[in-house]
Order: structure tokens, then C-alpha cells, then sequence
């Protein structure tokens, strides 16, 4: 019989983070495919995950609603909640053999809980890394909750072992977005325009002479200066006069605030070298990723994907404190005077070398093998 792996998609970045392994998983015959969608990633005014996810091809098993409004610290415990009643009775009516959940987000949390207390085997892709925020406890609550590794780095791995898991149960596979990234370099034109495409708000800018990206999104222990940091970095991109191609903050606590400092600013201040985005299909968002000349902001993409592609990075704040990290990274405070200088430099220097941190281009393939291949348990016992 084949093995039946349920996959939970619960917002933007985590489909560009699984996305080669859902499809080695759909091509594999000893596997059938579960995909649940659910979170943020069914919410238009998040990107509308939904709708790509279609366009792609894969059938979707289960659409999981579960937002709660509001965007402050209450919805998060609130929404993780009711994730648990819904995928419990996900899980209960498609009875897989493995859940793989993804990355740190607190949605995921509520993936790890159902499946354990429900007896079936979880899977995490990218345990093991450190970050500012939440999501530090989380990523690592829900590997002690998971019973197989999908590790992106060779330290987080390490990190995974460190913290009582066996062995035999981690492995470093990379990260699927590398995979993404990796094709997108076999052929990296930009072949379309970017505001017919993708449509948008603000002034229609020439980029034909060089961009930048922002992706700002709040920071859930800091949530209350959301909208301060976002101005500063408003201000900093504005003064530069370089055409910046700015997307839409996640749902987590604080988004509010971000998107408010957004709206007020835009009207206020009506910046002419400022175009805002809500999202982009995976691969066209890496074509303007790669052909721009910096990304700005706390996303970790930047960090990640920009590392392979050689993207620089001016990384803001602490959300991504202790995260690995490339020489294509710069850091600095919320500040408008030191974010502006740390772009220059960036301008100055230009393209980075590619670093593997995160992956080689075949994570996707490595994960179905070894969901293929692997023995599954739900027992655990500490190893120190």
C-alpha cells in the first residue's frame, strides 16, 4: 500500500518551503500526497496561497480556516487553538501514515500537537535553527514533538541532536526553497512585466536600471513598535530614490501596525520610488529577487535564498538573531540613518558568491526518499 503523507501549508513562505518536496512526494508511487491547506495561506489579503497552489496542480485533501482577527497577541494562541479542534478532525477523516509540518511559524504548532496526541508520526523540515522572537521556542517545541529531522543545515542538525533526539532520526536534506532556487538560476530573465503581472499599488516605476525588495514584518515580542520600525525603514528607502518593489507583511502579532505605518505613510508622504505587493508565485518572486540589487527588511529570505543567490541583504533588527548566515548579510538596528548607509553599501558592492549554507538544489527529492524509505515510530526516548 502506499504510504500516505499529509503535508500542512499554513502561510506564504511555507509553500516556497516545501513546494519540490510536494511534488517528489506527488511523483513518487509508494507515496499518496495529503495536502491541507490552511492558515493565512487561504487568505487573499496574505497573498492568496490558494489560488497558486491550484495553478501548480496539486489537489488539495482538506482547507483548514482558522485565523482568528485581530493580528495582536491574543489571535495567535487563539488561532493556534482552533487549528488543533480542525486539523484533529483533518487527520481523524484521512488517517495518514506521516504529517510533515514546516519550519516555526505558531500554526505549526498546532499541526505537531493533533498529529502527536493523535499517534501519527510527524516530520519537521528546518529544525534545529536558531532565530529571535517566538519563533525560537516554537521550532524547537515542535521538534520535540516530531519523530523524524528534515534538517536544513548541517549545525541545525546538530542543534536537533543536542537536544535528545536520536540520530538515526535527523537528517540534513537542505531546504526545498534552495531546490526553487536553483532552477530559477538555470534561467533567471525576468521575462515579464512585473506590474502587469502582479498589479499592486503606488507609482508604476521604471526598474529597468536597477530595484530593490523590501519584506519588513513585525516582530511578535516587540509587536507594540511595529509601526516605528516599519516608518524608519519607510523613510530610509524613500530618501534613497531607488525604484523598491515593498510586499506585504505576514499575519503575526503586530501586522496591524506594520500595515498601518504602510497606509499612513503611503498617503502622507505619496513616495514616488515605492510599488507595494500583497505576493508573487514562488518562482516569479525569485526572478525579481535575483535581479534586484538588495533586499532590506527581517524576512529570512533574505538570509536564506538570497545566500544561494548571492543576493546582499540588509537585515534589520533582531528576528532573525542567531540565524546562519552568508557574507551577503549586513545587520543593523531600526534605524532610517544606519539602514540607508547599510543599503549604499550594499548598492556599492554589488552581487555576493553563492553560499550552500542552506542547501545544494535536492532537498525536495531527499525528503520523499526518506519518507519513502524510513521506518516510522512514535515512541522517543532521550539519548544524553
Amino acid at each position: 500500500m502506499k504510504r500516505k503523507v499529509c503535508v500542512v501549508v499554513t502561510a506564504r513562505p511555507s509553500y516556497s518551503r516545501v513546494k519540490t518536496a510536494l511534488q517528489a512526494i506527488r511523483q513518487d508511487p509508494d507515496l499518496e500526497l495529503q495536502l491541507v491547506v490552511a492558515a493565512s495561506a487561504l487568505l487573499e489579503r496574505y497573498g492568496g496561497m490558494l489560488r497558486t497552489i491550484e495553478q501548480d496542480g496539486f489537489d488539495i485533501a482538506a482547507r483548514v480556516y482558522m485565523v482568528v482577527e485581530g493580528e495582536n497577541l491574543a489571535a495567535m494562541p487563539k488561532t493556534t487553538g482552533l487549528g488543533l479542534i480542525e486539523l484533529a478532525t483533518v487527520f481523524d477523516n484521512l488517517k495518514p501514515d506521516v504529517v510533515i509540518t514546516i519550519a516555526d511559524r505558531f500554526e505549526t504548532l498546532a499541526t505537531a500537537v493533533a498529529a502527536s496526541y493523535m499517534n501519527i508520526p510527524v516530520a519537521h523540515i528546518q529544525g534545529g535553527e536558531v532565530t529571535g522572537s517566538i519563533d525560537e521556542k516554537v521550532r524547537h517545541a515542535v521538534t520535540k514533538l516530531s519523530d523524524l529531522h528534515f534538517a536544513s543545515t548541517q549545525m541545525a542538525a546538530q542543534r536537533i541532536i543536542r537536544m535528545g533526539e536520536d540520530p538515526a532520526s535527523v537528517f540534513v536534506t537542505g531546504c526545498p526553497s534552495i531546490d526553487l532556487a536553483a532552477e530559477v538560476l538555470k534561467a533567471p530573465a525576468l521575462d515579464f512585466d512585473i506590474f502587469e503581472r502582479y498589479g499592486g499599488v503606488g507609482e508604476r516605476l521604471d526598474y529597468s536600471n536597477g530595484y530593490i525588495i523590501v519584506m519588513q514584518h513585525p516582530v511578535t515580542t516587540a509587536y507594540e513598535q511595529a509601526r516605528h520600525q516599519v516608518t524608519e525603514t519607510l523613510h530610509s528607502v524613500r530618501d534613497l530614490e531607488i525604484p523598491a518593489l515593498w510586499f506585504w507583511p505576514n499575519v503575526d502579532a503586530g501586522s496591524d501596525g506594520t500595515s498601518k505605518g504602510i497606509r499612513v505613510f503611503r498617503e502622507l508622504e505619496k513616495p514616488k520610488n515605492i510599488h507595494f505587493f500583497r505576493n508573487m508565485v514562488p518562482e516569479d518572486f525569485l526572478r525579481v529577487l535575483y535581479g534586484s540589487q538588495c533586499i532590506v527588511g527581517n524576512s529570512s529570505v533574505g538570509i536564506r535564498e538570497c545566500s544561494f543567490l548571492g543576493v546582499p541583504t540588509v537585515n534589520i533588527g533582531d528576528r532573525q538573531v542567531g540565524r546562519e548566515r552568508g557574507p551577503n548579510v549586513i545587520d543593523v538596528d531600526h534605524d532610517r540613518t544606519a539602514i540607508r548607509q547599510a543599503i549604499q553599501r550594499q548598492l556599492d558592492h554589488g552581487k555576493y558568491a553563492q553560499d550552500t549554507t542552506y542547501g545544494d538544489g535536492c532537498a525536495g527529492s531527499r525528503i520523499a526518499d526518506l519518507l519513502k524509505h524510513q521506518e516510522l515510530h512514535i515512541e522517543k526516548r532521550l539519548t544524553y
